[in-house]
């Protein structure tokens, strides 16, 4: 497959039948083994096999009771979205070429895998099962699937072993970026993560900061919320604290290359908080002297935000306020699929925009920084 471009590209027969007739990224796809024993143990040693088998995964920090995700919305998922033949949403690929990809005519997806074990607290296991993940999205993904491009999961509380993974996958082209989750066990600014971020830029892979996680933290600063909706308003509120630390402890600054895509957390909280950063820096910027310019420069220049959840202001001109300020480049069609929340792209842009402001926020702003390469 040769790398899409901002065209609709000659389609096979059974694709011309879709119904949307715009080619498009989709920035956020998230997957899942169908079956745990036997799509993943095969990549793990026998050590973990046993380990898992007999002890589970134990995260950071457990539930109260049962799953975050409410019981009328089991695995966050559409109800839709489950293959006929059994199985969880996001687990059979010819269900998701039939229901997602060919439909709406995707011509890039990047899978966001979430049980990944990267908030387990066993740190070994984690990062096995974590290269386990990153084997069996090219067994059962990207190898099958040219459409697909993985993310390079890793165990971010180890930053050897993340790095290792990072160096391990980079210049695989069945990865475009490296999968990260917003709630660690630190600001993600601190230093003991830096070589990760190093690795990273150095590799030329951006690194995908989803929402969610496990960092053995509330996701709030007041302590743990009540309700499940807390938890959803909450992910651009870690987005927001994580992009600070990043900007506030000079990794930016220390790594010029970074390109850093803030996953499934909105975006019009964007401008608000460059507002108030470069405010307060331009008074106390004596007290950070290795951030040399304005945070909003950084920010402009190494920082991208998936789409979904999409804003919608009650005053539609509003949004392209926003975006207008982000910049158009900035932004990446994401649709969650496939969860409860799904941006379909038939209505996830309610304004008037010009033609190439459409194919940018559709399909080249991704190519452009992702730049799919043929797997051989």
């Amino acid at each position: 497959m040769t790398p899409p471009t901002a065209q609709v590209l000659d389609r096979t027969a059974a694709d011309r039948t879709a119904k949307n007739t715009l080619a498009i990224a989709d920035c956020d796809v998230h997957v899942v083994p169908g079956d745990m024993q036997k799509e993943l143990f095969p990549f793990l040693e026998k050590r973990w096999q046993d380990h898992i088998a007999t002890y589970g995964s134990r995260p950071r920090q457990g539930f109260a009771g049962g799953p975050a995700y409410p019981k009328g919305q089991p695995d966050a998922a559409r109800r839709d979205a489950y293959p006929p033949n059994g199985g969880k949403p996001g687990s059979n690929l010819d269900f998701m070429r039939a229901h997602h990809l060919d439909p709406l005519n995707v011509q890039m997806a990047v899978l966001n895998p979430l049980r990944t074990g990267q908030g387990m607290q066993n740190l070994e296991c984690a990062t096995a099962f974590s290269r386990a993940i990153n084997d069996w999205q090219v067994a059962e993904w990207t190898s099958k699937e040219p459409r697909t491009k993985g993310s390079v999961v890793v165990t971010y509380e180890d930053t050897p072993a993340a790095v290792q993974e990072i160096e391990a996958r980079a210049g695989d082209p069945n990865f475009v970026q490296v999968l990260l989750l917003s709630r660690s066990a630190e600001p993600f600014g601190q230093k003991r993560y830096l070589p990760m971020f190093e690795a990273a830029a150095a590799s030329g892979l951006p690194v995908g900061i989803h929402a969610f996680g496990y960092g053995g933290a509330p996701v709030s600063g007041g302590g743990w919320p009540s309700y499940y909706l807390e938890e959803m308003i909450g992910h651009a509120q870690c987005q927001q604290a994580l992009l600070m630390s990043l900007v506030m402890e000079g990794v930016f600054e220390r790594c010029p290359d970074l390109k850093v895509v803030l996953v499934e957390a909105g975006f019009a909280w964007l401008p608000s908080l460059c507002w108030r950063m470069d405010k307060l820096w331009a008074r106390m910027r004596d007290e950070v002297p290795h951030v040399k310019r304005p945070p909003s420069e950084y920010v402009r220049e190494q920082v991208w935000l998936t789409t979904q959840p999409m804003e919608e202001p009650e005053v539609k001109p509003h949004l392209l306020d926003t975006v207008n300020w982000i910049g158009w480049d900035k932004l990446l069609f994401a649709t969650d699929y496939p969860h409860w929340d799904f941006d379909h792209p038939d209505h996830a842009l309610p304004v008037r925009v010009t033609e190439e402001q459409k194919t940018g926020f559709f399909l080249q702003n991704a190519i452009d920084l992702y730049k799919p390469q043929p797997v051989v």
